[in-house]
């Protein structure tokens, strides 16, 4: 390792300014390649099968050859199924005039089954309370104003249920019934994850009463269905100080607390979930962004997992892990979320795609999933600024970068930057100074795939990098590879640009809108071609712009 710092050092010392020195060595392998990326989520679920809806959900189950896990709040809200942004419900628990349960899974059918006929799975989120067992139930229906302080909007559905066994029964059946349509071994591939943030007002109760919602729950789940995936807490960062107590105390109650449901020692545990977010910003009138936040909130929550023994090989799930907190808040209305349509969003995930995988290395953790929250709004503009996948049928270039991650196979192989900004100042700062230019690369039998990135949390015009990839491990019995070279920028995988240079059209004619769905596809920087081999390995120079995102496949 000292070796290969100091050759970069002195390459990077002969070479021009601007240029920048990738090595990989592909005869070193740090882990495996997870597929990490493959897991998505938002707030409204009856956006799920709407026109765009299906269209999006079929789109992410057909990036990757591993499942695709989708997550959604209000899977158990009352309401008639309308949408509204962070909003949404299903009915699917309702009482009788003497009090008795009523069970309708019509639209939570209808939401699982346009996942499992696209070829995607369920990551579900148990929540929220039915009006009929909320301890608070009036008032119920959430208000949400874009912009404004929204005091009333986590009402009658955060409360804790006024019956638990109720609750648990309802948790039951709903699982019973999944297992019936469709198959015990389906069910036990899901996720079944428990309430959504309950250390902050998604959860109108204590964290005791919080860990007596999960035993319920998880025992419920495990009476349906003994086999299935439970767990949680799904509490959010937990780089701030409640947030990590919270974590903490719903594992001590895990590990040996009094089950309330059970009247046994601790609770179920298959999987743990948190939250990790970004802290955007707007600094001399542009977007900075907040890295250091997101991956300070991955770290912490490895480190207390990590205290515990029993829990230390647990898969970990980051059940949502964006740049900020808000897919509804739009940039239009919050100017820090400008980031969202262009090239900054994927390069961001770029760069903390490779800063998640080394955090669970450090911390020796199972990392499972990155889950990122955005997802469609139907019927809103074009590119109004959400944090979304697509809009309007149109993918954003954030989607290219999934589709560039689920392209790369194999085990993660040894990379070294002269660009790179250090894990431990991407911690502590962020990227203040010099941009990120980095890379992540794989191996598999046949080739090797290398992303690279060049990240800035401050969006600003800037020089691009000059980079030399050096490549280290290719068979010696290869004379050639053949390399392709994928690109995420202004110019590629960008239908943002693409609309802006039509004259931002709100209705965009027939032929219009075929070439925005062209422009959203992953684009090749240039044509495939043929790099000589020598000594095992091979060469590549190209530039790449700031905030850009290249994928270079090199098979054999």
């Amino acid at each position: 390792m000292r070796t290969i710092a100091f050759l970069l050092l002195a390459t990077a010392s002969a070479l021009p300014e601007n240029t920048v020195t990738i090595r990989v060595n592909a005869t070193e392998t740090v882990g495996p390649f997870k597929p990490i990326y493959g897991y998505f989520g938002y707030d409204e679920p009856n956006y799920t099968y709407t026109k765009n809806g299906r269209k999006l959900v079929g789109e992410l189950a057909a990036m990757s050859g591993n499942p695709v896990y989708i997550r959604t709040h209000f899977m158990l809200a009352t309401g008639d199924g309308t949408p509204g942004l962070k909003w949404g419900s299903t009915n699917a628990y309702t009482e009788d005039t003497w009090g008795r349960p009523v069970y309708d899974w019509t639209i939570t059918d209808r939401i699982f089954d346009t996942y499992l006929q696209a070829g995607a799975k369920p990551f579900v989120e148990i929540g929220f309370m039915p009006q009929a067992l909320s301890s608070k139930p009036e008032p119920y229906r959430p208000t949400w104003v874009p912009g404004a302080a929204n005091p009333d909007y986590s009402v009658g559905w955060s409360y804790p249920p006024k019956d638990y066994n109720k609750w648990g029964e309802l948790v039951y059946q709903w699982v019973k019934h999944c297992a019936e349509k469709y198959g015990k071994a389906e069910v036990e591939s899901w996720y079944w994850e428990v309430w959504n943030e309950p250390d902050i007002s998604y959860w109108h109760g204590s964290p005791e009463e919080y860990d007596k919602l999960y035993s319920y729950t998880a025992a419920a789940v495990k009476r349906a269905v003994p086999a299935a995936r439970v767990g949680g807490p799904a509490s959010t960062g937990p780089s701030g100080a409640n947030a990590a107590a919270f974590l903490r105390q719903f594992l001590e109650y895990c590990n040996r607390g009094a089950n309330s449901a059970t009247g046994g020692t601790g609770a179920p545990l298959d999987f743990i979930s948190y939250h990790a977010k970004g802290r955007p910003s707007v600094v001399d009138s542009h977007v900075r962004m907040g890295i250091a936040k997101n991956a300070g909130d991955v770290d912490q929550g490895f480190a207390i997992v990590r205290a515990f023994p029993k829990f230390q090989t647990l898969p970990i799930v980051l059940s949502e892990s964006d740049p900020e907190g808000c897919a509804a808040c739009s940039a239009r209305v919050y100017p820090q979320n400008a980031y969202r349509n262009g090239a900054l969003y994927a390069s961001y995930t770029a760069a903390m795609i490779k800063n998640i995988f080394e955090l669970a290395d450090r911390r020796r953790t199972n990392i499972e999933g990155m889950l990122t929250w955005a997802f469609e709004f139907e019927d809103q503009p074009y590119f109004d600024g959400f944090r979304t996948l697509a809009t309007n049928g149109i993918d954003k270039p954030v989607m290219n970068l999934f589709r560039m991650a689920a392209l790369m196979r194999g085990d993660r192989v040894q990379t070294e930057s002269s660009g790179r900004v250090a894990l431990d100042t991407m911690l502590a700062e962020g990227v203040h100074g010099s941009p990120d230019v980095d890379a992540l690369a794989v191996r598999s039998d046949r080739g090797i795939s290398v992303l690279a990135w060049n990240y800035h949390d401050d969006d600003v015009p800037a020089a691009a990098a000059e980079v030399r990839l050096e490549i280290a491990g290719v068979p010696r019995t290869a004379a050639r590879v053949l390399a392709r070279h994928y690109r995420i920028d202004e110019t590629h995988s960008n239908a943002w640009t693409a609309w802006k240079a039509m004259g931002s059209p709100q209705h965009p004619a027939p032929e219009q809108y075929a070439a925005l769905e062209a422009a959203g596809q992953l684009q090749l920087a240039e044509s495939p071609r043929w790099v000589d081999v020598r000594g095992g390995a091979a060469t590549l120079e190209f530039s790449l712009p700031r905030q850009a995102v290249s994928l270079l496949e090199l098979s054999w």
